[in-house]
């Protein structure tokens, strides 16, 4: 265990965003207009993260890391400063993962599922309007949510979802496990995720993940 947090800062070309993201805890990551305003946004999600690591069995080790360890700063994107989110691999993500890390942020993507589907089985079905995510519903977001999932990550890695398929639970299941078995492959064998990194890929599908389920909680009507 260690007390510290290692956070990339990510700045858009254009200085319109910033990003601050853990980069041993998937999923973890805020932006705002300043570096300063982004730590404090990313330090103000902690205990809103912490469930996740608690599912992960990682309560203890997330508890103990309680300082926030600036170990990288790179130019994003403008995609980083059109979304306020990070599109660039850390220097920290380049190398394919020991097989415990590896399984330590699966582990983590799991949880990040887990944590997804709790929000989605007890928000209100209609949100609350606002300019964030277009006027989604709570449906119309989980769909959103799964479907860029399997348009736009797992396919990376081979796995090819029809969205027919994570229409049931079953099926959802299965492409998670599919999606799980391909990491765990393609790291083996030393292989990117086309022209994006493994860890990054992990990163980023449980950003994604996190981030609509934060939503769905702050536009919920219940």
């Amino acid at each position: 265990m260690t007390d510290t947090i290692r956070v990339m800062i990510e700045r858009g070309p254009k200085g319109k965003n910033v990003v601050a993201c853990a980069i041993d805890w998937p999923g973890w990551s805020r932006g705002a207009k300043t570096e300063d305003a982004a730590l404090e946004v990313l330090s103000s999600y902690r205990e809103r993260y912490r469930p996740v690591a608690k599912l992960a069995g990682l309560e203890p080790e997330f508890d103990a890391a309680t300082t926030l360890d600036i170990v990288e700063r790179m130019e994003g994107t403008g995609s980083t400063d059109f979304w306020g989110i990070s599109w660039r691999t850390s220097s920290f993500e380049t190398a394919p993962m020991s097989e415990g890390e590896l399984e330590r942020k699966l582990t983590l993507l799991q949880a990040c599922w887990a944590f997804f589907d709790g929000v989605a089985g007890r928000v209100s079905p209609e949100m609350r309007k606002g300019p964030r995510g277009g006027g989604r519903s709570r449906d119309q977001m989980i769909s959103h949510t799964r479907v860029t999932e399997i348009d736009q990550m797992s396919v990376k890695l081979g796995v090819k979802t029809p969205f027919e398929q994570i229409r049931s639970e079953d099926g959802l299941r299965e492409h998670r496990e599919a999606y799980l078995a391909a990491f765990r492959e393609y790291n083996a064998a030393g292989r990117t995720a086309r022209s994006w990194s493994l860890p990054f890929l992990l990163r980023h599908t449980s950003y994604h993940l996190m981030d609509h389920a934060w939503e769905m909680e702050d536009k919920s009507l219940t």
